[in-house]
């Protein structure tokens, strides 16, 4: 990825680090890093050239390792797929259990903060 976009990347992160919004990555064409992916997109949770690439995500970033989701993207195939499928379903899921805990914090904060008074 180019430095200029990763540097934009890093000031939006830490803009949403300031304010507490939590932040994943979704990192597209694993097909295209890895040919065991390329074959099975099944095998990507054991491709040690996705794990790097997470790895290089996450150091670039700073973002941990369960932060970064992988999927493949519909892009040349002509039919579903139930494996891409489960993958970017998979990527929603964590995306918003990770909003729901994130307005369950500001409804806690906002809780605490009004029994003050």
């Amino acid at each position: 990825m180019p430095v200029d976009v990763i540097a934009k990347m890093k000031d939006i992160r830490a803009e949403a680090s300031r304010l507490k919004i939590p932040q994943v990555v979704v990192m597209t064409m694993p097909d295209k890093a890895c040919e065991l992916v390329n074959k099975d997109v099944k095998r990507i949770f054991y491709s040690k050239a996705i794990k790097e690439k997470m790895q290089i995500c996450s150091n670039e970033l700073g973002l941990p390792m369960n932060c970064i989701l992988p999927v493949k993207n519909y892009h040349e195939e002509g039919m579903l797929d139930n494996d891409m499928d489960i993958l970017i379903l998979n990527a929603m899921t964590q995306i918003m259990n990770f909003a729901n805990d994130y307005l369950w914090n500001l409804q806690q904060h906002a809780n605490q903060k009004n029994n003050k008074y």
